[in-house]
């Protein structure tokens, strides 16, 4: 058995509350790393503007006849978007973008393209969601595929929070045949589609959702971020006065 003076006791206890808050943030900050944060996909989105008009070193896929265009493709200015069905920030960004074409769409100087990137670690039901979309598409070409898709952000809380079972929901409200579209949703035949445009928006150095690049002829800016419509708005009206 040892024997502390109270001199020793004094000095022991800030020292012990040194270490344990110590051992305390170690366990925060791991804690943190290791949870699934957005910090391990749409961190980026956490600031609405952030990574406004970035410059762009990214390998960008061209827009083909085959994608899903809102809009003139031959616009001036074209938006191509890679976008989370069930990121929070996609869901006001897409409402930013209804807005855009609302102002532009009539008169051809604008389009919008649309490209799936499923960000599984934090979205665990946006790939199933994307594969929806596209046979929303395959039942009902273009135009379903942007009904569907505008009714999907209008009904989903966002974070996972919309249940499978709506899906095939949400197929009928746009007009869609119901036991057409489950049966094309069982089958993952629009999976690779899917994962293909995710690998395209990696190759363009997405990382976050919402993700967008302005494109014009001679340019291409990229954004991350949910951009609000008069920042938009802004960049648009500078890409086409030049």
């Amino acid at each position: 058995m040892t024997h502390t003076t109270h001199k020793e006791e004094w000095l022991a206890m800030p020292i012990a509350v040194i270490i344990a808050g110590g051992l305390i943030a170690l366990g925060l900050f791991y804690g943190l790393k290791s949870s699934g944060s957005p910090a391990q996909g749409d961190a980026v989105a956490q600031n609405p503007q952030q990574g406004l008009g970035e410059d762009f070193t990214g390998e960008l896929a061209p827009v083909s006849a085959s994608e899903h265009i809102r809009g003139n493709p031959k616009a001036k200015v074209v938006i191509v978007e890679y976008s989370d069905t069930e990121c929070p920030f996609c869901k006001m960004y897409h409402n930013s973008m209804k807005e855009v074409m609302s102002k532009y769409e009539s008169s051809g100087d604008v389009a919008w393209v649309y490209r799936h990137y499923p960000i599984d670690q934090l979205h665990k039901k946006a790939r199933k969601e994307a594969e929806a979309t596209e046979c929303a598409a395959e039942l009902g070409g273009n135009t379903k595929f942007w009904a569907y898709i505008d009714r999907l952000f209008e009904v989903t809380t966002s974070n996972d929070g919309l249940s499978e079972s709506e899906l095939p929901n949400i197929a009928q409200y746009v007009g869609l045949d119901r036991t057409a579209f489950t049966s094309c949703l069982s089958s993952g035949r629009t999976a690779a589609k899917v994962q293909a445009q995710f690998d395209g928006g990696a190759k363009a150095g997405v990382r976050g959702t919402p993700h967008s690049f302005i494109v014009t002829k001679d340019d291409k800016v990229a954004l991350s971020g949910a951009v609000p419509f008069a920042e938009l708005d802004k960049m648009i009206q500078n890409a086409l006065s030049r």
